[in-house]
């Protein structure tokens, strides 16, 4: 195998990181009222440390929802159901600050034809796409992702092969690229978990962590990679396990939590770019979140199209203005060379038109498209946005006054449906 050119390196967190706790705690309470009313407009900031929960935001809806009942079964779900370990959901104090939403922002986002809606702020949005991965995502952050599911997997339904293992964790790997930019061979690996304590000295207890990582954790990652990438890892990669040696202490007790502070782990990983706006807690009107989720299905679908071999895609909006205001697409010259494309030539100016005529990209057209307005956000806020499969599942919303289950689509947005 030839030299590689560079080296490049992503992280994921768990969901029991306290940045991902105050993620989960905001698109819970989101989808909480989402669920109630499909109209409500909802910005939930969280912040978390020992033994204390902190939300704030706006909320305009004439539902109620019992928001720390909310609050505490996610914190129950995460996995910190034990008390007397600095945060859990039996005895952790809550503060809730939530008021109405600005009607200075509301009037910018109401409109007489609800596709003339304007966008609910300014600033620009990001999406895109590679080949590194089987979800046309950046290799190093698909592997760490996939790592941070497994290890969580273990945790939740198979606790007698890890039974030490508490909630958070975080991961990194480092792949070897050619000069071509193709993935060569995993580099190096770094994987921190917490743990409860253990009788043995500090080394026996890491050596012991580690051993479970390479007999356990590592072997279900390659099965589980297509082998393309399965046959990216050998014998010689780099491991480190809980480098400094122990990791009791954790979670919202060892580290404070903000909502939106995993924004590189949440979107792709340090490659591509990102408009500097999070997430978790805002409903769709929000095109910080609903125009990012388009600007990927965007990528993501020219991608796959065969029309290039990596796409980075940026919206941008003017608070109060349905169209954005710029559409751009930058190729990073795998682009066509012109023409010989049925539906576009090989330029980025020529991609960047084609997206204006394919997509809607009112922030409304957006979010009909993807059915926005549905309790779907809680499982976004751990292990990506991005690069996951689409699925459908039943969830229970009110509709007209009345409660009833209903089958709801789960990121949508990363559908190839407008392959070209």
């Amino acid at each position: 195998m030839s030299k590689y050119a560079y080296l490049f390196t992503s992280e994921s967190v768990s969901e029991g990181h306290p940045d991902k706790v105050a993620d989960r705690i905001s698109d819970s309470i989101l989808d909480a009222w989402l669920a109630a009313d499909p109209e409500a407009r909802v910005a939930c900031e969280t912040f978390v440390t020992t033994d204390c929960v902190m939300v704030a935001g706006e909320v305009s809806s004439p539902e109620r929802v019992d928001t720390d009942a909310i609050i505490r079964r996610a914190i129950r779900e995460i996995g910190y159901d034990r008390p007397g370990l600095g945060f859990s959901a039996e005895d952790c104090e809550i503060i809730t600050r939530l008021h109405a939403q600005s009607p200075d922002i509301s009037r910018g986002v109401v409109r007489a034809s609800a596709l003339d809606q304007g966008a609910g702020d300014q600033g620009m949005m990001f999406g895109y796409a590679c080949r590194d991965a089987e979800e046309y995502m950046p290799l190093a952050l698909s592997l760490s992702h996939r790592t941070m599911q497994l290890l969580a997997g273990i945790r939740h339904n198979e606790p007698g092969l890890m039974p030490y293992l508490r909630p958070d964790a975080k991961t990194q790997f480092t792949v070897e690229f050619s000069d071509r930019h193709e993935p060569l061979r995993v580099h190096t690996i770094v994987l921190s978990t917490q743990h409860d304590e253990f009788s043995a000295d500090d080394e026996e207890m890491r050596s012991r962590i580690e051993a479970d990582v390479r007999s356990i954790v590592l072997p279900r990652l390659i099965a589980s990679l297509p082998s393309r990438e399965a046959s990216l890892f050998d014998d010689k990669f780099i491991l480190h396990v809980n480098p400094t040696g122990k990791f009791v202490i954790g979670g919202p007790a060892g580290d404070t939590g903000l909502t939106g502070r995993k924004i590189i782990v949440d979107t792709y990983g340090g490659r591509g770019a990102h408009g500097g706006g999070a997430f978790s807690g805002k409903d769709p009107s929000k095109v910080d979140r609903s125009a990012a989720y388009a600007a990927r299905h965007i990528a993501k679908n020219l991608v796959a199209s065969g029309l290039c071999d990596e796409c980075l895609v940026e919206l941008a909006y003017a608070i109060g203005v349905a169209e954005p205001v710029s559409v751009f697409v930058d190729t990073f010259g795998t682009g066509l060379a012109s023409g010989t494309h049925r539906a576009v030539g090989g330029s980025d100016q020529a991609l960047a038109n084609l997206v204006r005529d394919k997509w809607d990209l009112r922030p409304a057209a957006i979010i009909e498209r993807f059915a926005l307005k549905n309790p779907i956000y809680t499982p976004t806020s751990s292990y990506g946005h991005f690069g996951r499969k689409s699925y459908v599942a039943p969830m229970r919303t009110q509709r007209d006054g009345l409660w009833a289950e209903r089958e709801l689509t789960f990121f949508p947005w990363e559908k190839l449906d407008a392959a070209l």
